[in-house]
């Protein structure tokens, strides 16, 4: 991550605030961005970071998300999740429900429209922005009208043929993948469970769910997984676009050493583009 924050790239054009969010129980620091000078109510995207529920915050991520806000014009609101292992699962999905549901009730209070409303995240944020959907349809809210899930981790299975051909060499490793989830949860069981492996829901369990852009990347071990819940999604009734770019690792969006590259530009100009037609 010390690399992240050593390339120099454009976060102008940005309002940044920080906040304590508590609701549920929890007690979650949140990080309030918005288009510069920016006037009235925004309509509202949670963001989950990536780093394997360990590593990441938001200066690792501001730059992607600069981008998203500038770009759509909406505002985000980035949640710092408790990262494994000190918190393992369920606790960092439960505190990103929370902060979301507190977002819907009372976005007033951070001057954003609590009903328009989206998640979106990266790598691990990306499951979660996808296990909040789930949840939020069994639990009857909040209502979230697009989900964005840029190169998602989406199941704890690691021998299918991405995780095969880019095991090695192409930035995220399978074994940086194990380790990761061993922190998040070493339980069998628990990684079963479509709140941890939301590629593991039934197609009835994913009826219903908020329009979705997936975003995935050719040189990725996670790039089938991502694409087969798209399909899951696609099966199940949803509106979904999956879109794969070419050429591109693990991340790639996120880098800042990518951020000048065609695919990023394309792939957060995309993004950006259903973010404001779906929140207007």
């Amino acid at each position: 991550m010390g690399a992240q924050r050593s390339v120099p790239v454009d976060v102008s054009g940005i309002d940044v605030t920080r906040r304590t969010i508590e609701q549920d129980g929890f007690v979650v620091p949140v990080v309030v961005v918005k288009p510069q000078n920016a006037r009235g109510v925004l309509p509202v995207f949670m963001f989950f970071h990536g780093g394997g529920w360990i590593l990441g915050d938001y200066p690792t991520h501001e730059r992607l998300v600069h981008d998203l806000v500038v770009q759509s014009g909406a505002a985000a609101v980035f949640v710092e999740y408790t990262p494994s292992p000190e918190a393992r699962y369920p606790v960092a999905i439960n505190e990103a429900y929370a902060v979301t549901k507190w977002v819907a009730a009372h976005g007033e209070e951070i001057g954003v429209d609590g009903a328009r409303l989206a998640v979106v995240g990266n790598s691990v944020g990306g499951n979660m922005a996808a296990v909040i959907s789930q949840m939020a349809k069994d639990r009857q809210g909040p209502a979230i009208r697009f989900q964005g899930l840029m190169w998602p981790v989406t199941d704890h299975a690691f021998d299918n043929a991405s995780y095969d051909a880019f095991a090695n060499g192409y930035f995220l490793s399978r074994d940086m993948m194990k380790w990761f989830w061993d922190a998040y949860t070493t339980d069998e069981r628990e990684r079963n469970e479509r709140y941890a492996s939301p590629l593991r829901a039934s197609i009835d369990e994913l009826k219903g769910l908020p329009p979705t852009l997936l975003q995935t990347a050719q040189f990725d071990v996670l790039r089938d997984e991502g694409e087969a819940y798209g399909r899951r999604l696609d099966q199940a009734g949803n509106d979904v676009t999956t879109t794969q770019y070419k050429g591109t690792i693990h991340d790639f969006g996120l880098l800042n050493a990518l951020a000048a590259d065609a695919p990023t530009r394309a792939a957060m100009q995309q993004m950006a583009n259903a973010l404001n037609a779906r929140l207007q």
